[in-house]
């Protein structure tokens, strides 16, 4: 589904800078799959050990920003099915700090985080690849902020795209 296509109200103001980051790719599926290919490219050329390592302290590993990454995703993955599905109830938020806190990354290796992104990243694709127009406008309440499903898919591969920058600008 392409984002021109869609009849979406504007992504809340915060997340909209992870929106922006896809710039002119608007095929949301086409987007999802180059990234399946592409993003664990770039994760085998991270040096093994770097995989733990942080840039500053109280910075997260990069195991640990990439599984942020897959969090994340999770979570939106829900909210994406939940909204184009019709559910009404509204979400709650998550904590991105007590989640990182919550992972055991000491014995991960590029290869593990490789494999569970690629399982995510399907799942993702699986949710969105069989919905149509009328549930990717469709709407719903997370964070105490309004998200169209189409959104959500795009804030999910937004999201990837500002933290593979980071992880080029800050970790490399």
């Amino acid at each position: 589904m392409k984002k021109s296509a869609l009849t979406l109200p504007e992504p809340p103001a915060y997340y909209a800078r992870y929106i922006d980051l896809i710039g002119e790719e608007d095929q949301l599926i086409a987007l999802l799959d180059k990234q399946l290919q592409n993003f664990p490219k770039f994760l085998k050329s991270i040096p093994a050990e770097k995989v733990h390592y942080a840039y500053g302290p109280d910075k997260w590993t990069i195991a640990q920003v990439l599984l942020h990454i897959f969090d994340t995703e999770r979570v939106f993955q829900y909210r994406a099915l939940s909204f184009a599905r019709g559910d009404s109830t509204a979400l709650p938020g998550f904590d991105q700090e007590v989640f990182a806190a919550g992972t055991d990354t000491g014995t991960r290796t590029m290869q593990s985080l490789i494999e569970e992104y690629e399982v995510v990243r399907r799942a993702t694709l699986s949710i969105f690849r069989h919905m149509g127009l009328p549930s990717l406008e469709r709407t719903g309440v997370a964070s105490g902020l309004d998200w169209s499903v189409g959104a959500i898919g795009f804030f999910i591969c937004g999201h990837q795209r500002y933290h593979r920058n980071l992880i080029r600008e800050r970790y490399l």
